[in-house]
């Protein structure tokens, strides 16, 4: 037993290398963070778990089981205060309208084959023990699939008293067995009304074995509750005159039957008050045999070792004091742990149209056959099944992958493990087609669907989105030329890099130079793919430059989203940010910025690999793009950068409208630090009047027309990954290169960064959540949460 703690203790440091996709220590976790709680391997078809509760001081209760995150569930929060992909980590779920803190804890339990073994534990606990606090718990497990699972303890009518053992075999887990243990003090309700009559399944575990079609083993808890249901209707009619009726936990009760062949399990206890039990999985092919002391003495080495290390991969600025320190390093490590237990394994089909186009994509949507006339495209249809491991921006309202919010959680997801950061990114890479597309958002499977409006299903291959796995690609070049004690990044005048000096970890096994020649295939793994993204990009998303009477240095380098409508680009990722109106000869200042910095991308990876013919071109293209943010976008009256857009005359003017938008080029360090326009930049920046606020970069001027209208979305709110670019610009370009406004951005950095820290931390103190964006006025968190997707950028912000 030692030597098991000594090596959860050693665990953070042993990694495999940055190409190895199928990590023993990662095919577990709880990659379904719809949840609250549900654990899956990233396998398509296989076993998956879930956890769903209510209380049972009352009948009404019932109404709303806990399973999905769910905003309108009321919760007060729920946390992971640590979690570690590798590893596992510890959950907290404050659910006050049942009166219940629920902790739930996983343990990766290393050895054998076919990804280990892992337990967990589910506890709780009266939140104000001068209340009752009566909880009724179901663990289920599913399987689909080849393979099977059985219920190995003895089926009884009554229900259980001990443990619960199943065994089952799948291709890929092999054998393994999962036992459910009670804890010592658990307490059931066997007092009251008609108690006598009841009294045989009184303080049981009770249990239903369900037959679930192929591919709906998602809607387990609407199998498992219709079970419930159909025993506790008859008791209920038969008790519906008696006053007072029996206890809820007497009747709502699942049946203690299996069908013949189930493969839907589902396990209920129910409690008054502290509860406690424990769930073991089991493989076959580990010598160790799991029990409670695993986790009475694993989830404390777990805690420890990751707090360690959390506190020196982020640590925490010296100009706060050391209380305010502890509290934030607190919060730190709980939105990051959130943002890790937010990685999600998604498995299906998706809903393409590639015949969809607005009036004013038309001429450009269209593919010919040979005798040169529009090919016939249908409407709808479901691709092939897909897999994708992603981290999601909102376990409650978005638990899916999304292109524009990837790119963003790599950057910290790559600072604690790079192997892992890599292996999403690959991931993503694998869905880029034959074309060079991939879909903006990740709709994989009836279950993804399920949280998704019918509207916002379906995926068009001529729309992107802003290309922000590249600043992934560019972190890694970053941490492999820090290593190599090469040049960086930023020494190389690359524009955007994390600074960060973390040595990737899966390199720890090997030599630096083995470690380097790993680097460089991994890249030339992904650079075809990414390269056809790149040529894809370039190809459907060109703006028009001869017509209008625009002049430019370059004739190719212009940009305009497709798929916008009259009033959002959905495209952009900034959706309703005020723009010109949609006509097909508008350009776009943040496209042809993103533009820039993808091909800046591409040329650091051919120099890295060599590809020298192909850095060379690049070369020529980013310095075309540069010449022409001056020569098409920048607005000598305005003294900024603007977007484009046609007249009702047919003549090319700018559309100008002080936000994010125009602060694009700055923001993504294609300015040189001696830029003329850096200097009404930085000064729009921090105009009080427009865009500064005392909690962060507004997205659009606070003097504006529009400035918090409509739906107000990106019409003022501020955003934290907008806010993290602002930082690392200014910190890594222009506040650390000699130039003109040296002093000027350190001093805007400084205060900056003070602000946005200071401004999320206090709203996490006051809700309990991080917020999808923050108001543009007070500060105050709005709309989705917790999201602890990008807003968790606030702990490299650090």
């Amino acid at each position: 037993m030692q030597l098991l703690w000594l090596f959860l203790l050693l665990l953070p440091i042993a990694r495999s290398s940055p190409v190895d996709s199928t990590d023993e220590d990662l095919l577990w976790g709880a990659y379904r963070p719809g949840l609250y709680f549900g654990l899956r391997p990233k396998l398509p078809q296989s076993l998956m778990t879930g956890l769903i509760w209510f209380g049972t001081q009352n009948y009404q209760s019932l109404t709303k089981p806990r399973h999905s995150c769910d905003q309108s569930d009321g919760l007060d929060s729920y946390t992971w205060t640590t979690y570690d992909p590798r590893q596992g980590g510890v959950q907290i779920i404050k659910d006050s309208p049942n009166n219940v803190e629920i902790t739930t804890e996983l343990l990766k339990v290393p050895g054998g084959k076919n990804g280990g073994s892992w337990a967990a534990r589910i506890k709780g606990k009266p939140i104000n023990p001068a209340y009752l606090s009566r909880i009724s718990t179901i663990f289920y497990l599913g399987l689909e699939g080849l393979g099977g699972i059985d219920m190995v303890t003895d089926e009884d009518e009554n229900g259980i008293d001990g443990p619960v053992e199943f065994s089952g075999n799948t291709p890929d887990l092999d054998d393994f067995s999962i036992r459910i243990v009670d804890g010592p003090n658990n307490r059931a309700v066997t007092q009251g009304p008609y108690a006598e009559e009841f009294f045989p399944k009184l303080g049981k575990t009770h249990f239903a074995g369900l037959r679930v079609a192929p591919n709906e083993l998602w809607t387990a808890k609407d199998w498992i509750l219709q079970s419930l249901l159909g025993r506790a209707s008859p008791l209920a009619e038969k008790y519906r005159e008696a006053s007072p009726a029996p206890d809820p936990s007497f009747v709502l009760q699942l049946p203690d039957e299996a069908v013949t062949a189930s493969n839907l399990y589902a396990v209920q206890k129910s409690f008054d008050g502290e509860f406690q039990f424990d769930v073991f999985f089991q493989s076959r092919s580990t010598l160790q045999t799991l029990n409670s002391e695993t986790l009475d003495h694993g989830i404390p080495a777990l805690e420890a070792s990751f707090t360690n290390r959390f506190k020196a991969t982020f640590p925490v600025p010296d100009t706060y004091s050391t209380s305010n320190r502890k509290d934030l390093e607190s919060f730190s490590q709980a939105i990051t742990s959130n943002l890790f237990g937010g990685i999600g394994y998604f498995y299906g089909t998706s809903i393409v149209d590639e015949g969809f186009a607005h009036e004013w994509d038309q001429e450009d949507e269209y593919s010919y056959d040979e005798d040169d006339e529009p090919a016939t495209k249908q409407g709808p249809r479901l691709t092939e099944p897909a897999a994708l491991l992603t981290a999601t921006p909102s376990r409650s309202f978005f638990p899916r992958g999304f292109y524009w919010d990837e790119g963003f959680h790599l950057l910290q997801i790559g600072e604690w493990d790079n192997d892992l950061s890599l292996e999403i990114l690959k991931s993503w890479i694998d869905l880029i087609d034959e074309d060079g597309w991939v879909a903006r958002e990740q709709i994989l499977g009836e279950e993804a669907r399920s949280r998704v409006p019918p509207e916002f299903q379906t995926q068009v291959p001529t729309i992107a989105n802003p290309p922000t796995l590249t600043m992934a690609v560019t972190a890694f070049i970053n941490r492999l030329r820090t290593m190599n004690d090469g040049p960086s990044y930023a020494d190389l005048g690359m524009g955007y890099a994390t600074g960060g000096t973390q040595i990737p970890l899966g390199f720890s096994e090997t030599d630096d130079h083995s470690a380097y020649e790993k680097g460089l295939l991994f890249l030339r793994d992904i650079y075809q793919p990414l390269r056809r993204h790149y040529d894809w990009f370039r190809r459907t998303q060109r703006g028009q430059i001869k017509q209008y009477g625009r002049k430019a240095r370059s004739r190719t380098e212009a940009y305009r989203w497709r798929g916008r409508t009259e009033t959002h680009i959905l495209p952009s990722g900034m959706d309703d940010y005020p723009r010109a109106a949609a006509h097909a000869g508008e350009l776009h200042l943040d496209l042809i910025s993103w533009m820039g910095f993808f091909t800046k991308t591409m040329r650091g990876i051919a120099e890295f690999i060599g590809e020298t013919e192909d850095a060379a071109s690049f070369a020529e293209i980013e310095r075309a793009i540069i010449d022409n943010l001056d020569d098409l976008h920048w607005s000598e009256e305005h003294q900024m950068y603007c977007d484009v857009g046609v007249n009702q005359d047919d003549e090319s003017e700018h559309v100008c409208h002080k936000g994010y938008v125009s602060l694009l080029p700055f923001m993504l360090s294609l300015l040189p630090p001696d830029s003329p326009h850096l200097g009404p930049i930085l000064d729009l920046l921090r105009d009080p009047d427009h865009l500064w606020s005392p909690y962060g970069i507004r997205s659009l001027s606070a003097s504006h027309p529009s400035f918090g209208t409509g739906e107000n979305y990106w019409k003022g709110p501020i955003w934290l990954p907008m806010n993290y670019m602002i930082l690392q610009s200014l910190h890594n370009n222009y506040a650390s290169v000699p130039g003109p406004y040296q002093e000027r951005a350190k001093e805007i950095y400084e205060e900056l960064r003070s602000n946005i820290i200071d401004n999320v931390f206090k709203e996490y103190k006051r809700t309990n959540y991080v917020w999808e964006q923050y108001d543009a006025l007070t500060g105050e968190g709005r709309r989705s949460h917790p999201f602890t997707g990008w807003t968790s950028l606030v702990t490299l912000s650090k």
